[in-house]
Parts: structure tokens; sequence; C-alpha cells
């Protein structure tokens, strides 16, 4: 029931659909006699669109979320496992192509290339069920899988989780596969906006997991000053933002987070 609200929640929480849901009430209220009401809210929506479209306001949103923890530090040694979540594979565009695509998160599955080749003893597990309302298609982990082993990685260094639906049961679950041992060390590789709300949601099952951000999305600090060149790429940040910072809330009044906004 959880998941099926918070996806329902989530569609209506982003900026983009409620800025678009502003102008539609404003156009359908130009028609009464809340005329002048409509002509605001029209007027409302546009501004927002543009503001958020093409003002680094989106950048703003994202960069606390990638700067709360550090680059994991090699110097601390060989970890003995790897965590990597889902959500650079759309499970449903493999089964109709029949062929591997990687979205805009996909440093998070290429990085697995470069980890397992410097710690060849650990072992690699990807978490990715299927998150979609209406499940359809194969996983994303047993796509995954397949295009992790042509990076020369063996099947035996695999464990595929493919029952996740969402960050907290990528943390539950991958934990029950994982089994870590006392005084083992694991990475939880994932995007950079993403690791707040999951290092939060892996302390909570009881998982711990040193955090191995990627995938980032600004550049830092300076980029706060650079204009987005269309509205289509700073509404996206923006979108990908508030999801993250309505994540951590939701997952911390529902008691799936360790801290409203975890840290180091």
């Amino acid at each position: 029931m959880f998941f099926v609200l918070s996806k329902i929640l989530g569609f209506f929480a982003l900026p983009s659909n409620l800025m678009l849901a502003l102008g539609l009430i404003g156009i359908a209220l130009m028609r009464t006699r809340f005329a002048q009401v409509g002509r605001g809210l029209v007027t409302g929506s546009i501004v927002l669109f543009a503001g958020f479209g093409l003002l680094p306001l989106g950048k703003a949103l994202i960069l606390p979320l990638e700067e709360r923890f550090p680059r994991w530090d090699a110097a601390r040694g060989a970890p003995d496992g790897i965590v990597v979540l889902g959500g650079a594979i759309d499970p449903e565009f493999v089964t109709a192509r029949g062929v591997p695509d990687l979205n805009e998160a996909a440093e998070r599955v290429t990085v697995v290339a470069e980890l397992a080749r410097k710690y060849p003893s650990a072992r690699i597990l990807y978490s990715g069920g299927n998150g979609r309302l209406v499940f359809q298609g194969g996983t994303e982990a047993q796509f995954a899988g397949a295009m992790i082993e042509t990076f020369g990685v063996p099947e035996s260094r695999l464990i595929l989780e493919d029952q996740s639906r969402n960050t907290a049961e990528n943390a539950i679950f991958s934990l029950r596969l994982a089994m870590p041992k006392s005084g083992q060390r694991w990475l939880l590789v994932t995007s950079a906006f993403h690791m707040p709300r999951s290092m939060g949601a892996f302390r909570k099952a009881g998982f711990a997991v040193e955090a191995y951000p990627v995938d980032y999305r600004t550049r830092g600090a300076a980029d706060l000053l650079i204009p987005f060149d269309d509205m289509a790429s700073g509404l996206r940040r923006t979108d990908t933002a508030a999801r993250e910072w309505i994540g951590l809330v939701a997952y911390w009044l529902t008691g799936r987070s360790s801290a409203l906004f975890p840290g180091p």
C-alpha cells in the first residue's frame, strides 16, 4: 500500500507537474466568474516554468544532496563487497527493444567495471527489481547482471537482488542476500544526489555500508551561477532534487530512514 501511495503522491508532488496543474486550473477558471484568478494562475505557471527551467534553481536544490557525502577514500583498503543500486536501466525498454539501454544514471553500472578490476575479491550485489506500478517486462537486476558479465566479471562474483521496488526495499533485501559478516566492509554505489536517502535506509535496515557516490549532476558551487541552456534540463533537475528532498522527509516520517538528512 505504501509503495502504491508513494508513486501516486510522488507524481503530483513533482514541481513540473504542479506548475502544469496550476496553469490548467487557471485556464479552466478563465471561462468562469473567477477569470481574474485564472489569469493570475496562468501567469504564475508561466513564470515558474521559466524560472525553474532556465535559472539555476534546480542546481541549488540538488547541490546539498550531492555534497552531503564525500568521495570514498580508497586508502582505507579493499572492500569485501559492493552494493550497486538500480536506477540506470529501464526494464520495459530492454524488453521491448531487446538491447541494453542506460539512462542518465549510467555510471551506477559502468563504474562496476573499474571497481571489479581494482578489487577482484569483492562480491558485487546489484539491487533493482521493477518499480513500475504496472509491472511489465523483466527486472533491472536481470538485465544489469548480463551487462556486468560483459565487463569480464564472472557470474560467481555476482549477487542479483530483483525483488526491490524502492530504496527501502533495496536495503532490506540486499542485507538478506549479502549476509555481511562482522568486520566486513561493503561499499554502496548510487547517484550522489540519492546517497543521503540510501545511506539512511541502509542504516535503518542494519546494513553498515560506506558511501561511494557517482553520477554527479552538478560541477559544484560554481554551477549555481550558470543558467540552463534549455527549460527541459532545468525542470528535470528540479524534479530530481524535489523527489529526493520529499523522499527524505517521507522516509524519516515513516521510519524507513535512520535520520531526516543522513550524513557521514
